[in-house]
């Protein structure tokens, strides 16, 4: 690209007071422009794995079942060949956890650099911007097409964009709906209205949601909807990495060569690049905003017009507050070193849990109608209410036994459960009046399967009179 269509195609942009940042100020769409350049390679390509990964998931089955299903129905959430029940729900909670430390520990490390590199909406809206790109050319001629009255060949292009955004989003919608229903039966039940009803409202759902996000709403999702813009801003630190402007470098800007301008003239040559590929709109060179998502399309863009001038690069680069004020930056600083202990501490503590995890459960109620019975053979019972679940993918037999007291019998001891189900059965235990020394004695439930190697332990209370 020569320097004068560089310069030509700045007047395009739109001023950063203009672009709706305010609550009450009209909306413009923002129009923006294609870049390419090393993190825009790093960034399209964890886009293109983690977006394989979610439409490819669906597909993949374990044993006959699909390796990722949540089967709501069932209440069982199958992952790579195990089962989790709606009971092991502190699972689910240490997972949440370990991901919003991770989350917060990348936010003091790199700002926002989830947001642009991972985050679904980034991903997403960068798809549907590449489809515009492709369907209705580069950034000058959108807009000059928005100026100009609508006519055939714009309104087929804008067909075509709005039909292909339509399908990716649809495809998206039955991706989404795929984890919850086996996508080959779901694909099969759709087309002839056989589909659960949920399926069906699912699917619409994140389709429209998908199209209207990613194709109409874009940088409105990160500037208003999304939380995380808000919050993030108190987790900086003047060592967090970001993208930034060094205006000291820049400053004062000269749209003009560098061998036509002064001496005192910055690198900067005010060509507006940084603010047409930005996906937020926003100008990286007022400062930090809550805006930026830290994509480095701006550092692409102006190291790509810096190649061109003979410049060094950086001008836009990831740094840090004590970098840009010529001061040390701390990598190693105590809330930062506070975050990557607790996230390895969580880490390690849900491995060992889930590694110790018996895929077996058991209740244990005592009848409260009745605190004891006394038989007519001098036994004191208690009656108890067990609940058995079988929390793997095999049925199994097992061996019920209590101790605590001597003596302790129980007149059930065999029983058998399917897989993922669960099985309550009453059970009364018996024990000699004589080995009573008090009104209450803890004892001990055990639970073994006698065909795997699975058992349990479960306390309770047996209740009965004095001798």
């Amino acid at each position: 690209m020569s320097q004068d269509i560089l310069y030509r195609e700045a007047d395009d942009r739109i001023p950063v007071t203009e672009l709706g940042h305010s609550l009450y100020a009209p909306r413009r769409h923002l129009q923006v422009r294609e870049v390419r350049g090393r993190f825009q390679r790093w960034r399209r390509g964890l886009n293109v794995a983690l977006m394989s990964a979610f439409f490819a998931l669906p597909w993949v089955t374990l044993d006959g079942r699909p390796a990722i299903w949540f089967d709501l129905p069932g209440r069982a959430f199958h992952l790579f060949g195990m089962t989790f029940y709606p009971q092991e729900f502190m699972l689910l909670s240490w997972l949440l956890i370990i991901a919003a430390f991770a989350l917060f520990f990348v936010t003091v490390l790199a700002g926002r650099v989830w947001c642009g590199y991972a985050c679904p909406q980034s991903a997403w809206t960068w798809w549907f911007i590449w489809v515009e790109h492709r369907l209705e050319g580069p950034r000058h001629r959108r807009l000059k097409r928005a100026r100009r009255a609508m006519d055939v060949d714009t309104a087929c292009r804008k067909g075509l964009k709005h039909a292909t955004w339509l399908a990716i989003a649809l495809v998206t919608g039955l991706t989404f709906v795929g984890y919850f229903t086996p996508i080959r039966d779901l694909l099969t039940a759709l087309p002839r209205l056989e589909a659960s009803g949920w399926a069906y409202v699912w699917l619409g759902l994140v389709a429209t949601f998908t199209y209207l996000n990613a194709g109409w709403l874009r940088e409105q999702v990160c500037l208003h909807m999304c939380p995380y813009a808000r919050f993030q801003a108190v987790m900086f630190d003047r060592d967090t990495l970001t993208v930034s402007y060094d205006a000291g470098r820049g400053e004062p800007r000269a749209p003009r060569r560098r061998e036509a301008g002064t001496a005192e003239a910055g690198d900067c040559v005010d060509c507006g690049l940084c603010v047409q590929v930005c996906p937020t709109g926003i100008d990286i060179r007022e400062g930090l905003q809550h805006a930026c998502i830290d994509c480095a399309a701006c550092i692409d863009a102006c190291d790509g017009v810096m190649d061109r001038l003979g410049r060094p690069r950086g001008l836009i680069r990831y740094t840090t507050e004590n970098a840009l004020a010529g001061q040390p930056t701390r990598i190693a600083r105590p809330r930062l070193l506070g975050y990557l202990v607790a996230l390895l501490a969580m880490l390690a503590l849900f491995a060992v849990n889930l590694a110790e995890r018996t895929p077996l459960d058991l209740d244990v109620e005592r009848d409260r109608q009745r605190l004891f019975r006394v038989t007519p053979q001098g036994n004191i019972t208690n009656v108890y209410t067990l609940t058995v679940r079988n929390l793997d993918n095999v049925d199994h037999r097992y061996r019920l036994a209590a101790s605590g007291l001597a003596g302790l019998t129980l007149d059930r001891q065999r029983l058998e459960v399917p897989a993922g189900q669960s099985r309550q059965l009453v059970v009364e235990a018996s024990v000699d009046r004589h080995a009573i020394h008090r009104p209450s004695h803890d004892i001990q439930w055990h639970l073994e399967a006698l065909d795997a190697d699975i058992s349990l332990v479960r306390d309770s209370r047996f209740l009965g009179g004095t001798p």
